[in-house]
Parts: structure tokens; sequence; C-alpha cells
């Protein structure tokens, strides 16, 4: 499927300057396992983006972030909070279970955000042998549901699950994309706010490969590196991921292209709202504020088959008819537009 599609910002190839940075890396010998100067220069520019105490560790994916941060913050009797919808529950195979040994315990959110209130569902039993330990909240930013948390909403989570003796994970796959959204640097809805590690997202950015655990509080974790080797995440050549969030990160590309895909997705929005205004859009509706990248809305049955044929998206939940639609850094104003014309003559009433 080489043509744009609204399916997922993983579909999307891999921006320029991060291939450019890619190919400049590839230079001769390099020292492995992350004693290479890239790595190396990642730590100083990842410190200026998110405090004195942060510390990267690059790996390979979004999946194995997780699994590596989740893992290294919790005893084998550990367990984490978290939404329903959080990536770590549904679209990981039981990946932090399998391979972590944790225990998720999952609760209803109904716009993808946990709350205090949420998360005292499942944070109880200290001391219960016979109950898995709660002692990690997990938040995705943004979230499944494409909403996206206030500085102040990541601070009373932080804050409420410091006070219960938990620790506080972030998976950040698409953190840019909410710090875009709210106009603030990235230390403001992580570091600041009361994170302790973060799973720091770059593929759906533009990366070709490689994610990075940030831990932001050293006494959150035990033992990153051997666990990164353990679960299969340390890369022996090291400099081409870091190489790739050194580009990222570096200069601003990575609010470049978040910031695009935001507005894309701003763009999608209108002119469907537009057609729903103008009457041209029957059954057309949204299930969630689009605050990031992504769009979710109910479709009516008779036109979601032709629209997915020539535009390529998701089923979020078929049962009732949602989808989800989804823009990247490589988005453009056509695409757009060329989508909200597919629309309009998908949902056409007939006979008009």
């Amino acid at each position: 499927m080489a043509h744009h599609t609204f399916a997922s910002d993983n579909y999307a190839g891999a921006h320029p300057e991060v291939l450019a940075a890619l190919a400049a890396a590839n230079t001769g010998h390099a020292r492995a396992y992350g004693a290479d100067q890239w790595t190396e220069q990642l730590q100083d520019v990842v410190k200026t983006h998110f405090g004195e105490w942060a510390h990267a560790y690059p790996v390979f994916n979004g999946t194995g972030a997780n699994v590596v941060a989740l893992t290294s913050m919790l005893p084998r009797w550990g367990a984490v909070v978290t939404s329903r919808f959080a990536h770590i529950n549904n679209d990981e195979n039981g990946a932090p279970e399998r391979v972590g040994g944790m225990k998720l315990l999952t609760v209803e959110t109904p716009d993808g955000k946990l709350t205090p209130a949420a998360i005292d569902e499942h944070a109880w039993g200290w001391g219960d042998q016979h109950r898995a330990q709660p002692l990690v909240v997990s938040i995705s930013q943004s979230t499944e549901l494409g909403t996206v948390y206030t500085p102040d909403e990541i601070r009373a989570i932080a804050d409420h699950t410091h006070s219960l003796g938990m620790r506080l994970h972030m998976d950040g796959a698409r953190l840019a994309n909410a710090a875009a959204h709210l106009g603030v640097p990235l230390a403001a809805i992580t570091t600041d706010a009361g994170v302790d590690v973060l799973s720091f997202g770059g593929t759906k950015n533009g990366l070709v490969f490689g994610e990075a655990v940030i831990v932001l509080d050293p006494e959150a974790v035990q033992g990153v590196d051997y666990v990164r080797k353990m679960t299969m995440q340390l890369a022996s050549k090291m400099r081409f991921i870091s190489a790739q969030l050194l580009a990222l990160l570096d200069d601003e590309l990575w609010l470049r292209s978040a910031s695009h895909a935001n507005a894309m997705a701003s763009r999608l929005r209108s002119g469907l709202e537009d057609l729903i205004s103008a009457g041209q859009a029957p059954g057309l509706a949204f299930t969630q504020e689009t605050q990031a990248n992504a769009i979710f809305a109910v479709v009516p049955a008779h036109a979601v088959d032709g629209l997915r044929e020539q535009f390529g998206f998701y089923d979020w939940n078929a049962a009732r008819g949602e989808v989800r639609w989804m823009c990247s850094f490589d988005t453009s104003e056509g695409d757009v537009d060329a989508f909200v014309a597919g629309v309009r003559t998908a949902l056409a009433p007939r006979g008009a």
C-alpha cells in the first residue's frame, strides 16, 4: 500500500532529516552497545529537554520501551494500574505480563485518561499476600483515544500516585503530539509534572526504528541495563538509534513534525464538521475530542468498506461502527482534502 493512508502514523516513512542523520552516523567503526559518541551526545541533549537527572536507554521499539521501563520499576510481585485502552493492555500481545511478569490492573476510562479516583479502584491491598501489589501507575500521552492530559492533570495523578508509595510511568509514544497540542516543552508534561519514567516515542514521529526509555528519577528503577539486555532490547550498533533520536530532539524536528500531524488532523476534523453542518454527511459523528493527531468517529455501515478501500484506516469498535483516522508528519493538505471529498461522496444522501 504505497499511497497515503489514514490508518496509522506507523505507516509513514522516515523523515528526510532522520535519514540524513542515519547516513551521517554510518562512518567507520564506533564502539558498540552504547559506548559510542552519538549515544553519549544523546544523554546531553536529553538532559536539556528533561532535566539534569534524565538518562536515556535507546531500545528498538515501543513495546520494548514499555516492557523495559515497567520491568525495571517493579519487583517480581508488582502490578500496574492503567487504562483499559492502554497500549500495554490492548496492543502488546501480553508482553508486559509474559515478558515482564507483571500484572496489569485496568480501569474504565471513557476518554482514555486516568484520574486519581480511577486509580483508587485498584490502588489497595498492600501487604496482602494474595494480591499482586499495585506499585506503578501507567498513563499514555497522548492517549490511545487521541486525548491529551494537561500538565495539571498529570501533576494531580503524580501527586496522588506518589502519596500512595507508587511510581508513575508514561507511555509517550505520541508525547510530541501532546506537547505540540498544549504548546509546552517536553519537560512540562513529564519531569516537571512528576513522571518518574518515560517511554519516549520516535517511530510514530518520523524515525525508521527506535525509541528510548528515559529515566527521570533514578530512584524509580533498578537494573535498567540488565533488563534491557535480557529483554532483547540492547542494540549492538546503538549509534543508529541514538543518531535518529538526536535528529528528532536536536533541532525541534519532534515539534515540527508533531505540529504538522496535529494540524492535519485539525484540518480533517474541521472539513468533516463542515460536511455535517451542511447536511452532507448523514450518520457521521465524532466520539472523542480531536486534540493530537487522531480522529475517532462513527461512520454508517454502508460507507465504511468503500472508504477504507480508498484511504485505508482501522476499525476501532466495529460493533458500533467506530473508526480511527490518523495523520502523520507527511500527511498533506491535499491528502486531507481528498479524504473529506471521499467522505462526502460516500455519505451523500441517496438520490442527491
